[in-house]
């Protein structure tokens, strides 16, 4: 297949290249503040020369991939690692670079009085501790114009007997409708989950059908976030995304990569088809739009940041290119007359189509450097923040 023409992903005519361009000019991916400081996995933190040290720096170098790609019109914060005085003036700063402020984190994992949990945690004391900090980030987002409140929780116990299995998820759905409640007329909460991690006998939300069960029960404002590295081994992502999105449930991605387990590795970096095969089921559910937000999630830890972000949104455009190009008319033909081997070959012609070409046709027509990656480095800028900064602080838990 060439990159001129696809199908209709509901089945209807042929989608035009001039469809498929406008497509995927509209396509936002936001990124995430902490990928732009030190961060790093458990083991280590690596440093690195020009780093943020502020939360207005790293919306500077957020505009930066905007700059390049023209499709990452906002910063998600993370709270307290990117916590100011004057939140107004954070958002007043984005939109000078031609951002938004995206979704605001909370983070309920790294105070010690976490030890057994947060918002789940026998001590009442402490679960209130756990919400007030959710509520602030509700003021966060009225503060910012935010319209999305992700949740995700360490929460879970170590060993059997530990604690009460069916009392924690009373907990936690007390503490949801709480923040639920709070939530503003424009506002989402997107509960994250995570397969294991700190938790290793029972984690308290460790699947999206935990996490589908308690926005079901919250109301219309409360979906699920998929976190691509969330997963058991062989789990079929894409299946999860194509049920949420039936469900009208889907709020969200985390896109990044893993080959073992919670990696935070580039999009599409270890497994470029299932990224693939992901988006063409968000194309097909009809979830391109802006109810669904594709924010990237993750910490490079030994690649230079910003060219390391701006790689992961061109994997992103990438895998939606592909996706857009799937012959969707041929595709359930196949399918309807049980022709195994041609439904699995129009599939496996989108993903091997090369739309590179496509993509750089499509920044050049929008005054953008057809190589975002090069663009960037040929500017200088790196070697400029490397001496006009010093000391970039760590985004992660100071490991």
């Amino acid at each position: 297949m060439t990159a001129g023409t696809s199908k209709d992903a509901a089945g209807g005519g042929p989608r035009s290249q001039a469809a498929v361009k406008a497509a995927l000019t509209a396509q936002a991916v936001e990124t995430p503040s902490w990928a732009y400081a030190n961060s790093g996995t458990r083991f280590k933190v690596f440093a690195q020369p020009g780093v943020p040290r502020t939360p207005f720096e790293k919306v500077d170098d957020a505009a930066q991939v905007h700059a390049y790609t023209g499709v990452a019109p906002s910063v998600a914060l993370h709270i307290p690692w990117d916590r100011v005085e004057d939140y107004g003036a954070l958002a007043a700063h984005a939109r000078e670079r031609g951002l938004r402020i995206g979704t605001v984190n909370s983070n309920v994992f790294q105070d010690d009085d976490y030890r057994l949990g947060s918002v789940t945690n026998p001590d009442p004391a402490v679960r209130r501790k756990a919400v007030r900090h959710l509520l602030d980030c509700v003021d966060v987002m009225e503060e910012t114009g935010s319209r999305d409140l992700k949740l995700w929780f360490a929460d879970g116990t170590n060993y059997p007997g530990q604690d009460d299995l069916r009392t924690r998820q009373d907990r936690l759905a007390e503490a949801l409708h709480t923040v639920y409640d709070r939530l503003g007329e424009d506002h989402r909460m997107l509960l994250e989950y995570k397969l294991f991690e700190p938790a290793f006998y029972a984690t308290d939300v460790p699947d999206w059908g935990t996490a589908y069960v308690h926005c079901l029960r919250l109301g219309p404002k409360a979906r699920v976030v998929v976190d691509t590295g969330h997963h058991a081994p062989g789990t079929n992502i894409e299946f999860i995304v194509a049920t949420l999105l039936r469900e009208g449930k889907l709020g969200g991605f985390d896109f990044n990569s893993r080959f073992y387990a919670d990696d935070d590795l580039m999009a599409g970096a270890a497994d470029p088809f299932q990224l693939f095969r992901i988006m063409y089921e968000v194309v097909r559910g009809g979830g391109f739009t802006p109810d669904v937000a594709f924010m990237l999630d993750q910490c490079h830890n030994i690649e230079a940041k910003i060219p390391a972000v701006v790689r992961s949104v061109m994997n992103v455009q990438e895998a939606t290119a592909k996706a857009l190009l799937v012959d969707a008319e041929a595709l359930d033909a196949a399918q309807r007359g049980g022709d195994v081997l041609a439904a699995n070959g129009v599939l496996m012609d989108a993903f091997s189509t090369d739309v590179r070409p496509l993509l750089a046709e499509v920044r050049t027509e929008a005054g953008l450097d057809p190589d975002p990656v090069a663009a960037y480095l040929r500017s200088g800028r790196q070697e400029r923040m490397a001496k006009e900064r010093a000391g970039g602080e760590q985004a992660g838990w100071g490991a």
